[in-house]
Parts: structure tokens; C-alpha cells; sequence
């Protein structure tokens, strides 16, 4: 090595795939690729000297002391770095620069980019990170590609840090980001799996309003995925979700109770919501036309299973059903259709849920209901109404014990009678 002055060596290797791209292909404009790296540029820069670099490839060059010779013998100056928005705008929206580029081009723009926002999202400076986030939140709210390559295990990390922020612009821009990554069906089991639930969880108790509005969201989006249902209900999102349900904000009702609709397909969750004494409550917003509609969704889904036919049986479901039917009071024929489902669902009740109905006055209002409402609204009446009219197959049949005491003494006797001969033969 000896004392003199150490030297940087830095290399770049283009990926072999370059070499079996077809020939027709021609590579991407010089101005989008960085003089150091020779790939796409995620970050572009303008430097003080007029050049124009990849952001992280002049952080490299700055962190190792080095200054690279450019191909016109020149040494850029880095003392100034200002971001050339025009020509990423430009580079991110050619299509033909993806096309005509290699794989392993594409790859590195991508790991790059994400690169470039990770070191943002972990900057020590608050404004660098709202800027990160507000970047991330604006570029993943259409583009579905970029949904996929930043949905990564670093960039996750990265937003889980300032999910719980105590700034609001922070918290705001990283839970409103993730329902931006939550949107790809890809990336909703890999969220879910990176531990954010439970601070979603957080923010929709105790978080800043504009943030709960989008963790409500973000839980409606990753509950839409079957194998995130089940794990969500253990991480205890059920509670505040119900809670929610009675929150000011239209937006956090409207995403709870759909969120509550997908949960409640898992038997597991519908057990959980019947423990929480869920269904007293969901009738209770129901009978004051509180979100009637996404509410009946919840009682369907929780009168497809015994307990929770149980606990509707219990709670005077069927009175309020065919009241509402009987009124016919609804603000869509789909509400209609939900509060008829909810009904035939408890029909499976057995005997329980005929004597209720009978009680109720049922049979005249499902009568009117098989002469005028829709095909499916008339096979689900036609069918509770034979339930109500089907006589016990198996009836308890009227005991008449005196008769029942004589038939036993006369049998007593008979075996006396026999008992006798046969001991007077043994004789």
C-alpha cells in the first residue's frame, strides 16, 4: 500500500441481459442516463458545473471523496445540488425508455427510486420527510407499477417509523401512502405481514382525524384479501372498528363498515364480534336508520353462522326485520334486499325463529313481499313462509296415564299368571 495517497475506483457493470435485446431496440436518450452509472436516472440532479447526475450516485461520489473524469476530461463540481424535476417528469412518463431499455435498467431505476425514498423517509430532518412522503403518496395514486416495486420490505420499515409520528403532516402523508400501497392485491398480504397493522389499529383510537380517516381505509383494503381476515381480527381491530362505526367522520363509518362486511366472512371474526356484543348494537343503528344498508351487510354475514343466529334471535331481530319490511321505509332497493337476507338467514333458526316470526306478524308481510318484490326477494319469502306454515313433523303425542298405568298392572298380572304355571309344572 505504502504512504501514498489512496486512490477510488469506482465501476459500474452493465447486466449481460443488455446483450440479448433485440437488435430493433435502440437504447434510451444519453440526457436520461447518469455519466457515472450509465442507467436511467430515478433522482436526476443539476450540479453546479451544469451537469446532470443521479442524486445517489453523487451522494457515493461525496461520501468517498471522489470526483469522477467525465468523458469530456472534466471534473463535475458537487458543492450544489438542485433536482431536476423536468427531466424526471420526463423520463417517468416515456414509456419507450422502459421499452427499449434492458431488464436490469429498469431494475436499477427501481431500486433507486426506492433508495431515494427510503433515505428521505429516514432523514433526521422533518421537512425532508414530509417531502419524501408527499412524493411517495402523489406517485402511488395512479401508478400501479410503482405500487408494486416500492412495496418493499425496507420502504414498509421505512413508513412504519412515522406511522406513529407526532407530527401530523408526517402521520397523515404516511398512513395516506400506505392505502396508496394497500390498493395493489399483491401487496396486501406483504403489508399486513410487515407488523402495520396494529399501528393502523393506534391511529384509528387515538390518532390525528385526517389519519384515522385513512386508517379505516387502509383496514377496509387489506381486510378484501382472504388470508389478511383472519390475522386482522386477532390483532384486535375488531373493537375499534365497531367503534368507528359511531364516528363524526362519514368517510372513517363508510370504510369501517365495509371493512367489518369483509372481515365478517371468517367464522372466527364473526365469533369475536358476537363476544363483543356486536349485534345488540348493529341492530340498535339499524332501528335508527343509522347506516342501515352496510349495517344489514354485517347481520347477514353474522346470521350465516348459529352463534350469531343465536344472538340475533336473542337481540329481537326478526321483530325489527319484519318491521322494517312492513314499513317498507328504505332508502334502496338494495337495503331491501339486505334487510329480506338477514331475515331468511335467521330462518335456519329452527323452531325458535317460527314462533318469533309468528309473534312478529311475518307471514302477511313476506305474503306481500312474494307478490311484489324482486325474483330473489320472492324465493326467499316463498321459502320462510313454508317454514311458518309446515306443520312438526315430529309432534309430542298427548300421554294418557291412567290408561298407561292399567295397560302396566295388567301386564303385571299376566306375568304373575305365567310366573304361577310355570312353577306348578316344576312341581
Amino acid at each position: 500500500m505504502g504512504g501514498g495517497k489512496q486512490s477510488w475506483k469506482i465501476s459500474f457493470h452493465r447486466s449481460p441481459s443488455t446483450l440479448l435485446l433485440p437488435k430493433k431496440q435502440s437504447p434510451p436518450p444519453k440526457e436520461f442516463l447518469c455519466p457515472i452509472s450509465d442507467s436511467l436516472m430515478a433522482d436526476p440532479v443539476v450540479v453546479s458545473s451544469g451537469h446532470t447526475f443521479e442524486r445517489n450516485c453523487i451522494r457515493a461520489c461525496v461520501s468517498l471523496s471522489f470526483k469522477p473524469t467525465l468523458s469530456d476530461g472534466s471534473k463535475p463540481d458537487f458543492s450544489t445540488i438542485i433536482p431536476n424535476l423536468a427531466l424526471k417528469s420526463t423520463i417517468l412518463n416515456c414509456p419507450s425508455c422502459y421499452s427499449s431499455s434492458s431488464s436490469s435498467d429498469v431494475e436499477t431505476l427501481n431500486s433507486l427510486e426506492e433508495e431515494e425514498f427510503i433515505i428521505k423517509l429516514k432523514s433526521s430532518q422533518v421537512f425532508e420527510q414530509e417531502e419524501g412522503l408527499i412524493s411517495l403518496r402523489k406517485l402511488t395514486r395512479t401508478k400501479e407499477e410503482t405500487r408494486v416495486h416500492l412495496c418493499t420490505p425496507r420502504l414498509l420499515s421505512a413508513i412504519k417509523s412515522l406511522i406513529s409520528s407526532r407530527y401530523s403532516a408526517l402521520q397523515v402523508n404516511a398512513v395516506a401512502a400506505l392505502v396508496n400501497l394497500s390498493l395493489e392485491k399483491r401487496n396486501k398480504v406483504k403489508i399486513v405481514r410487515s407488523g402495520i397493522v396494529p399501528l393502523l389499529i393506534d391511529i384509528l383510537k387515538g390518532g390525528f382525524p385526517e389519519s384515522q380517516d385513512h386508517a379505516a381505509g387502509a383496514l377496509f383494503s387489506l381486510a378484501l384479501d382472504d388470508h389478511n381476515k383472519t390475522a386482522i381480527g386477532v390483532l384486535g381491530a375488531l373493537p375499534l372498528l365497531l367503534h368507528a362505526l359511531r364516528s363524526d367522520s362519514e368517510r372513517i363509518r363508510h370504510d369501517s363498515a365495509l371493512a367489518l362486511y369483509h372481515l365478517s366472512l371468517v367464522q372466527s371474526n364473526q365469533v369475536k364480534m358476537i363476544k363483543l356484543g356486536s349485534v345488540q348494537n348493529l341492530l340498535e343503528m339499524v332501528k335508527s336508520r343509522h347506516m342501515t344498508g352496510r349495517v344489514l351487510l354485517v347481520l347477514c354475514n353474522l346470521a350465516a353462522s348459529a352463534e350469531g343466529r343465536a344472538a340475533m334471535l336473542d337481540g329481537g331481530a326478526v321483530e325489527c326485520f319484519v318491521n322494517m319490511l312492513s314499513q317498507d321505509e328504505f332508502d334502496s332497493a338494495a337495503t331491501r334486499e339486505s334487510c329480506l337476507a338477514a331475515l331468511y338467514g335467521l330462518s335456519y333458526g329452527g323452531l325458535r325463529f317460527k314462533g318469533l316470526a309468528k309473534e312478529a306478524g311475518a307471514e302477511e308481510t313476506l305474503e306481500k313481499v312474494e307478490k311484489t318484490g324482486s325474483e330473489r326477494a320472492k324465493k326467499k319469502a316463498s321459502r320462510m313462509l313454508e317454514v311458518l306454515r309446515k306443520e312438526e313433523e315430529e309432534e309430542e303425542e298427548e300421554i294418557d296415564w291412567e290408561k298407561l298405568l292399567e295397560s302396566e298392572d295388567d301386564l303385571s298380572r299376566m306375568q304373575c299368571r305365567l310366573s304361577g304355571g310355570a312353577a306348578s309344572n316344576s312341581c
